[in-house]
């Protein structure tokens, strides 16, 4: 990866594809030196895959620009909610009538294909706190948001698959499913990031000669955030995602509230608000939390690619694969942004960079394993 990287740069190809070629090459399609069969191993490309998905999302909230407004933020949540109902309805439309899946598979189909995928997208997110691309913010926060709010329909498809409990009248699935874990899984996230944002500040205020581990720390509220979501039945993928992005708010905006550092901070850029101080959690964070998820990508593309044979492909697979990023994807934006005022420009960009990747594995090998749990995160 370090010798690479900058002959990388300038191809007009990403490192997964460099790394699902190399697997490629080494597993069953190529040399036979190495295969990963993902139903045996299902248990551990499920925490592989959750792991990566966790720091991915931490580093794309932390890099979501300062303040949040909802001009910034309509388009985005748009995508998250509207883009992600279309694109597992057309995805279950085709899956039940071309695939002769039954209508709870077809629905799982949807909403674990549905996400699009916040470690495979890097190359195309926000590169810093600072970045003012909206090409870039507008992907970035859409992956970090419908990770999370394609759970509801996951447990939908299972339950009409005697899976997973809906209720009567599908009750339980919209009170439990849709309204508190996404609710409780945002309130989480927001409480624990402003939290920690509080009390380091405190703490650096009062004790500046403390020397703290700032990137455990971001792994530590990763870790706590998410295993307080499993108790509490809410998304964790959601609750990491905004307690990333609470956490680099409350920072930036405690620094603004420091007349000392907020007159230092419109010296060096006047009329800069979106400004890192080098006291910043997340700031500090962000550097370790991107390495880990390229390591994070290396690893997973690999095992991808050994796990493929010959007899993988199929007709009906590719017409799937198309189905979705030349049909549904681009339609689903369309839809998403109806009343928005993002250019057409933005939104054919925003139409075809719809990754699909790590997100989606895991949604897929948690499906496997639902008869050794005993409660969804």
């Amino acid at each position: 990866m370090g010798l690479t990287v900058p002959l990388i740069k300038r191809l007009p190809v990403t490192s997964s594809m460099i790394y699902l070629a190399v697997g490629i090459l080494v597993g069953p399609m190529g040399l036979g030196l190495f295969h990963f069969n993902p139903l045996k191993e299902s248990a551990l490309l499920e925490v592989l895959t959750e792991a990566a998905v966790l720091i991915s999302l931490f580093a794309a909230g932390v890099k979501m620009p300062a303040p949040v407004t909802f001009a910034r933020w309509r388009a985005p949540v748009h995508l998250a909610i509207f883009s992600m109902v279309t694109t597992v309805g057309l995805v279950t439309v085709f899956a039940y009538y071309l695939l002769d899946l039954p209508l709870g598979a077809a629905i799982l189909l949807g909403a674990i294909i549905a996400p699009t995928d916040p470690v495979l997208a890097t190359d195309v997110q926000i590169r810093h706190p600072g970045d003012r691309d909206r090409l870039r913010f507008t992907l970035t926060c859409e992956a970090g948001m419908n990770d999370g709010s394609a759970f509801p329909f996951v447990m939908l498809g299972l339950g009409l698959l005697g899976l997973h409990e809906l209720g009567e009248f599908g009750l339980h699935w919209v009170l439990v499913d849709v309204i508190w874990a996404t609710a409780a899984g945002i309130a989480i996230g927001v409480a624990a990031g402003s939290g920690l944002a509080y009390l380091i500040v405190h703490l650096r205020r009062n004790r500046p000669d403390a020397g703290m581990l700032d990137d455990f720390l971001g792994l530590g509220m990763i870790g706590a955030v998410y295993g307080l979501s499993v108790l509490l039945s809410a998304w964790g993928f959601l609750a990491v995602f905004f307690a990333a992005v609470a956490l680099r708010q409350t920072e930036v905006r405690l620094d603004l509230a420091d007349p000392k550092l907020r007159q230092q901070l419109q010296a060096d850029v006047p009329g800069l608000v979106d400004d890192a101080s080098p006291n910043h959690v997340s700031e500090a964070s962000l550097v370790f939390k991107e390495h880990l998820e390229r390591l994070s990508e290396l690893l997973l593309i690999l095992l991808i690619g050994g796990t493929l044979f010959l007899d993988s492909w199929s007709w009906s697979a590719l017409g799937f694969v198309l189905f979705l990023f030349t049909i549904a994807r681009p339609l689903s934006v369309v839809v998403g942004l109806l009343g928005t005022r993002t250019p057409w420009r933005i939104r054919g960009l925003v139409g075809w960079f719809g990754v699909r990747g790590i997100g989606s594995l895991y949604y897929l090998m948690a499906t496997l394993n639902m008869d050794s749990r005993k409660n969804w995160h």
